[in-house]
């Protein structure tokens, strides 16, 4: 009742009304700058492993290297129908399919590009959700087992076009007693691809996997099972029930191996983002701290009568201690509701700023993003609360101490004091106004 009673009185008597809104709408702005900062964030990093395993595997099986009858380093899986099979039999497995890859040359209309060819099964090549529905495609992809499936980068490059021949030129051909010669091949153009990812645009191409082991020399034999799991994130779970599965000896690689560098990157931004907010809900609410303390300079005398009554310390405490929490509690909610809204509705919120700048605010053709992402997540919406609640519960204790530590004497006396030399300057001034 008194924190109550404090938090609503006026100014003039003796309230800091003024100064209790400017900490609420201080802690509420900071609250949803650091929540839609944090969603645009988990936005980003969404898309980013969206566009990471759109085209690439979540999970390699890969055999270990062997040393073959020419003395030559290989790493050749040779059951894989059997190895696949087993691995789609496994919970939170999707997709198992058999791969050959390699490093050729592209030619076409008299230009040429290094690129990385992929050998894969139509129905699993299907199965990929970027090559599947990219960006852009031109072709058929039904008609994948008539040719190749090329980038939309590679093909600018060469100038080719669905139904044109593409030249692939390979330094590991046929083995003949004068050693190993190119192997070059011809091939139709089915269909063009473009995701909106550099690496995979420019330097991608997708054969038959019957094609690619006849041309790579991988007859009944595979270099990988890619492997599409249900939850990309928890993909090290499943590395120990893969080997489980797969009775020879295999090597897991993951994509988090792989892109681990990209991710350390986006958490480390993503916690300095954090710091550097956290600092603007830090100094919204040191405002409660001056508000209390102003509060409890003019509320002394009050004090002093209440302690002389008998109210004990921890009564005095927990009504100023309630009077700057609720100034925090209330700050917190409306700042939630704010930063959730702004996540929410992101795309009108843009579309009027575009509006009101003239367009350019945000160019898709750039980022390859059409919209700024947002992701809304209860473990970042959660971190905001806990960090403006317990900033703003800390700040609080200290005056609340200050004012139950006050001595009821002293504050009496003081008050006094005040009053008395407040009244003796009124006094003075009506006499050398009267003269």
């Amino acid at each position: 009742l008194i924190a109550w009673r404090y938090l609503r009185a006026r100014r003039a008597t003796g309230g800091v009304s003024v100064m209790t809104w400017i900490s609420f709408l201080g802690i509420a702005l900071a609250v949803a700058a650091l929540i839609a900062t944090l969603s645009v964030r988990s936005g980003f990093r969404h898309e980013f492993v969206g566009i990471i395993l759109g085209a690439n595997p979540h999970l390699e099986v890969l055999a270990t290297p062997q040393v073959n009858e020419a003395g030559q380093i290989v790493r050749e899986l040779s059951n894989y129908d059997a190895i696949a099979a087993d691995l789609r039999g496994l919970d939170g497995i999707e997709q198992a399919a058999p791969v050959v890859q390699g490093q050729v040359m592209a030619s076409g209309n008299g230009r040429n590009a290094g690129v990385q060819v992929t050998g894969i099964g139509a129905e699993d090549l299907a199965r990929i959700p970027l090559i599947a529905e990219p960006e852009m495609a031109w072709g058929d992809i039904g008609r994948f087992d008539e040719g190749v499936a090329v980038g939309s980068r590679i093909a600018r490059a060469l100038g080719l076009q669905v139904g044109d021949p593409i030249r692939l030129i390979s330094p590991e051909g046929a083995r003949t007693p004068f050693g190993v010669s190119p192997r070059v091949g011809s091939f139709e153009v089915t269909y063009i691809f473009q995701v909106g990812r550099y690496d995979i645009d420019a330097t991608r191409i997708y054969m038959p996997l019957a094609e690619a082991q006849t041309y790579f020399n991988r007859d009944g034999v595979v270099d990988a099972v890619e492997v599409t799991v249900a939850d990309p994130e928890r993909v090290n779970a499943l590395a120990l029930p893969v080997l489980s599965a797969v009775e020879d000896r295999v090597i897991i690689e993951t994509w988090q191996d792989s892109s681990g560098a990209y991710l350390q990157a986006l958490t480390m931004e993503d916690n300095v983002m954090f710091i550097i907010l956290s600092f603007l809900v830090l100094i919204a609410a040191l405002n409660i701290v001056s508000g209390l303390i102003m509060l409890v300079k003019n509320k002394s005398r009050d004090i002093g009568i209440l302690r002389t009554m008998g109210l004990s310390e921890g009564s005095i405490l927990r009504g100023f201690f309630i009077c700057g929490a609720s100034v925090g509690l209330a700050g917190t909610a409306v700042g939630v509701a704010l930063g959730c809204a702004f996540a929410i509705w992101i795309d009108p919120i843009f579309e009027f700023v575009n509006l009101l700048a003239g367009g350019g605010v945000w160019d898709p053709s750039i980022r390859f993003l059409s919209a700024l992402p947002a992701r809304l997540e209860c473990g970042d919406v959660g971190s905001a609360m806990a960090l403006s609640l317990g900033l703003s519960f800390l700040v609080t204790s200290f005056p609340a101490r200050r004012a139950a530590r006050m001595n009821p004497v002293e504050a009496l006396r003081y008050e006094r004091g005040a009053r008395l030399a407040a009244d003796g300057l009124d006094h003075d001034l009506q006499c050398r106004t009267t003269q």
